[in-house]
């Protein structure tokens, strides 16, 4: 597989000391093996549901930046990785990475990696974020899988029932905005991931694991 434009890798959390989970490190070492020369973008600042582990002088530690140090020590060279440290959810993902740097590069044919549990709601959304505004299709959006490697069986279980539920609930979304500008006026006025008028909920319990 190759000829890809740019990879784009959604994170998948990152813990104390910078540590990036079993299940994200399957996503950055997909990308590390399929990749030739073109760029590779790791996403997300992190997430809602948890808060960013400190280093050791005390700043937080972004998702993207911990993947991008974990690419390095893959032996991709620090100048073919982009980071993007705006997202906290997967349509913050879709819409950062193509404002950020999909347009501003030029991509045009792009390969999406993530885990098995994540990628039908994955899917649904790059190709309703990428397919705003672009009424000649002209992104070429490949989806690349990879098993959900160490997630605690409880707890992917839990995952995927709120993948299910929220794959669900995003067709409203979707049904609703047909633009980027309502896209960017939906997120920070609605979205409780960017809107100042409300505030998230927290998962608890098993699936907290998968984040």
């Amino acid at each position: 597989m190759s000829g890809f434009d740019v990879i784009l890798v959604p994170g998948g959390g990152v813990r104390k000391g910078g540590e990036i989970p079993p299940w994200t490190k399957a996503r950055l070492d997909r990308a590390v093996q399929i990749s030739k020369k073109e760029p590779i973008v790791t996403l997300s600042a992190g997430t809602v549901h948890r808060p960013p582990p400190l280093d050791e002088r005390g700043f937080p530690v972004f998702e993207s930046i911990a993947a991008s140090q974990y690419l390095m020590k893959k032996g991709i060279e620090p100048n073919r990785i982009l980071t993007e440290t705006c997202s906290y959810d997967t349509i913050g993902n879709a819409y950062f990475s193509r404002a950020i740097h999909v347009e501003p590069g030029q991509f045009k044919k792009i390969c999406i990696i993530t885990s098995d549990f994540h990628m039908p709601r994955t899917e649904a959304i790059f190709r309703w974020v990428y397919g705003l505004d672009d009424p000649g299709n002209s992104y070429q959006l490949i989806f690349e899988s990879v098993p959900d490697t160490g997630i605690p069986d409880k707890a992917l279980e839990a995952r995927v029932e709120k993948e299910r539920k929220s794959l669900i609930q995003f067709e409203d979304t979707r049904n609703r905005i047909h633009s980027l500008q309502q896209l960017h006026d939906w997120m920070y006025s609605e979205h409780a991931a960017y809107s100042v008028y409300r505030q998230p909920g927290r998962e608890t319990g098993e699936i907290i694991n998968t984040y």
